[in-house]
């Protein structure tokens, strides 16, 4: 069946960029990572391309390994909190979103629902959580914890975390405020609800301290491609990031999530699949491929391993780079992304080398490496897009703001001229701009139905 809706696209935000050698690049601000003002740049040239959101990855910890690997990488190790950052970046823009990750892991319930709700009130509308688990070891040793939670523990406290957030959220009824200076009354008490959870993990008596926000609640990301990941996401996110790997396996995922909403009384249109793509783009293949060289050329090889090795959670150090990889420490299972895990280990089975794995690992982790002009970036996507394996894209911008620039001087004119994007913003909040429905007031809804 032909589409009628747009492409989504949103703006991946590493502070230099997404190669690891951003910050050595001209491109690249070098002291952006302290500097609002890079940020600000990058989201109104984000707007000004009628791009969706921009979306800021995050650990609350910095990385770990060998120190002078660490000292060449700077990523994790200095950059600013998302939830503070997407809430002055809102104050520059008018129209385009914003998703910043928080952990289930490493918060608690009442904090995340009064953070997100402030910003999306801060904001007019226009932010999300991306919900996380965590998934490094690293994180938990900031939080009075040794190391990270088994998978199915986090996840069972991620379920119930979010449950608990939504129901602080639809503490106020959407009417709930009166304002009614003659009666002095501010609000309606009757629309004003106790949550009173008691679970495994939470005790939250509630109710959240600020009115239901303009989009009613925020919109809700996630990333996983577990049977857990893939439940929880049909059940409560709206947004889901994927891994790019090819266009077939995609399609299934695509279908796997979204086959999966019926049962919790969704529409397949309030979730969208958001594949994390690498762009390099130029106006000939020639420049396109210079500028994915040069940043290959920039990084240094004990970055690349340092990368593989916190992907991995394996020890690496004394390998020989022109050798293949010893197998022997290839952990036995993903302690992250398993699409990726998965993906490095049917590369390295092939018989490539060190060397070329640190490559390829830097080139595509969390994205799809896409090298070309404006026109095969636009059938690459148009390809996705019609044939559902992907309703848009994360842009993983090697540099910023250089890269940006490049994508949206070069290929959203090239969409847009398709029909695959827009011109114009929808509306004024990610909700409207999204195509995703507000959710109803649960404590609206049951006296509706009473």
């Amino acid at each position: 069946m032909t589409r009628t809706d747009k492409l989504k696209l949103g703006t991946f935000v590493y502070t230099f960029g997404f190669h690891p050698a951003a910050w050595l690049h001209p491109g690249s601000d070098v002291r952006g990572a302290n500097d609002l003002r890079h940020l600000i740049d990058c989201a109104k040239i984000s707007e000004a391309a009628k791009l969706d959101f921009m979306f800021f990855a995050d650990s609350p910890a910095s990385a770990i390994g060998d120190p002078a690997a660490l000292c060449r990488n700077p990523t994790k190790m200095n950059r600013f909190e998302p939830i503070t950052a997407i809430t002055a970046l809102s104050q520059h823009t008018s129209r385009i979103g914003f998703v910043a990750t928080a952990s289930t892991s490493y918060y608690e319930p009442y904090n995340i629902a009064r953070l997100y709700a402030s910003a999306d009130h801060m904001s007019g509308g226009r932010m999300c959580w991306n919900v996380v688990t965590s998934d490094h070891d690293e994180t938990g040793y900031n939080y009075n914890r040794e190391g990270l939670a088994p998978h199915a523990e986090r996840y069972e406290r991620g379920e119930e975390f979010i449950d608990t957030v939504f129901g602080l959220w639809d503490s106020f009824e959407d009417d709930a405020l009166l304002l009614d200076r003659e009666s002095g009354l501010y609000y309606d008490k009757d629309k004003l609800h106790t949550l009173d959870h008691k679970g495994k993990h939470f005790q939250v008596r509630g109710p959240l301290n600020i009115a239901r926000t303009p989009q009613g609640r925020p919109v809700i990301a996630q990333a996983g491609g577990s049977e857990q990941g893939m439940e929880l996401a049909a059940r409560t996110a709206e947004m889901v990031f994927s891994l790019a790997s090819n266009v077939e396996k995609n399609r299934a995922f695509y279908a796997n999530v979204k086959g999966r909403m019926a049962k919790y009384g969704r529409s397949v249109d309030d979730l969208k699949i958001m594949p994390g793509i690498v762009i390099n783009v130029g106006d000939t293949r020639a420049e396109a491929e210079a500028k994915a060289s040069r940043l290959v050329d920039l990084m240094h090889p004990d970055v690349g391993l340092l990368m593989l090795q916190e992907f991995l959670e394996a020890d690496l150090r004394g390998v020989d780079l022109d050798a293949p990889f010893p197998m022997e420490r290839m952990p036995e299972k993903a302690k992250g992304s398993k699409a990726m895990f998965d993906e490095l280990k049917a590369f390295v089975t092939q018989g490539h080398t060190m060397r070329e794995l640190i490559t390829h690992y830097a080139r595509q982790h969390t994205g799809n490496g896409l090298t070309g002009t404006p026109a095969e970036i636009a059938d690459f996507m148009q390809e996705w897009f019609e044939t559902r394996a992907a309703d848009g894209f994360i842009l993983m911008c090697p540099t910023l703001p250089s890269s940006l620039e490049d994508f949206t001087r070069l290929v959203v004119p090239e969409l847009t001229r398709r029909g695959l994007f827009r011109e114009e913003y929808e509306g004024t909040t990610l909700r409207a701009n999204l195509g995703i429905s507000t959710p109803p007031n649960r404590y609206t809804v049951a006296r509706r139905t009473a």
